[in-house]
């Protein structure tokens, strides 16, 4: 492999690895990816990969995987350098500048779909992200205003696992549930309403939403009156709610088991 070794952090070519935080993008969908269980995961992928900045034991380790890629920057460093290049102390010496794939058109996602409503937490993103992967629910929808799947943190607590999944962002609830139905979904939505099915009883046709709404506020009265049904988890006397990111494990697993 040849790499490229750092004489001056402040090159042009690094700036990117210091800019993007979180959810920042670029106008050619550039993203950053950082630790190796992700960069590995998404160096596994389709993704484009535009570059590396790593040290030299991350790729004596993973030569043969970075090897398999067309990759036409490798920078090397020390990890020193690197939390000079990204201006904060870094726990892991890898990190990845790639493209965000293309989204998926609503009509092109799968059976099975993860929707979200109003979500605001990047770390709920990305674990129902990696749920979703582990559980075979293949595609991931969700509102232009919430944090992206491909945002730095999200990327790092779905694992990487994002990469697995057919992301479509939509612009208005309403117009997009209307798609879906007429697309032959049958649209589920999480929320505890005294009419609200219990989890265990559900009976899922083969192509289903599952619509998880805002971490405080839930879903609203005029989201859920578009939907076909509303699902509830049987809960202990006294507990009211699990976190968006539990819960939607738990009825993604049932609605895949219970065709």
């Amino acid at each position: 492999m040849n790499y490229i070794k750092i004489e001056n952090i402040n090159i042009p070519e690094l700036e990117i690895y210091k800019k993007l935080r979180d959810n920042a993008f670029t106008e050619d969908n550039s993203f950053v990816a950082d630790s190796p269980k992700v960069v590995n995961m998404l160096l596994e992928s389709d993704l484009e990969i535009k570059s590396i900045l790593a040290t030299k034991e991350y790729y004596d380790e993973f030569a043969d995987l970075i090897s398999s890629k067309k990759i036409a920057k490798l920078f090397l460093a020390d990890k020193e350098e690197m939390q000079g290049i990204v201006g904060h102390k870094i726990h892991h010496n890898c990190m990845m500048h790639g493209t965000r794939p293309d989204e998926t058109p609503l009509k092109a996602l799968g059976d099975n779909i993860l929707m979200l409503d109003a979500i605001t937490s990047t770390e709920n993103v990305g674990s129902i992200a990696r749920s979703a992967a582990a559980l075979g629910v293949g595609s991931y929808l969700l509102p232009r205003q919430s944090p992206h799947p491909y945002g730095r943190r999200a990327l790092r607590v779905s694992m990487g696992y994002t990469a697995k999944l057919k992301v479509h962002i939509y612009e208005d609830i309403f117009q997009t549930i209307k798609e879906l139905k007429k697309n032959g979904y049958r649209i589920f939505a999480a929320e505890i309403t005294p009419d609200a099915t219990p989890l265990s009883q559900v009976k899922a046709p083969k192509k289903w939403v599952l619509l998880m709404g805002h971490e405080g506020k839930g879903i609203s009265q005029e989201v859920l009156s578009v939907c076909d049904e509303v699902l509830s988890i049987e809960m202990a006397q006294g507990v009211k709610s699990f976190n968006v990111g539990v819960a939607a494990s738990i009825m993604m697993y049932k609605l895949k088991h219970s065709y």
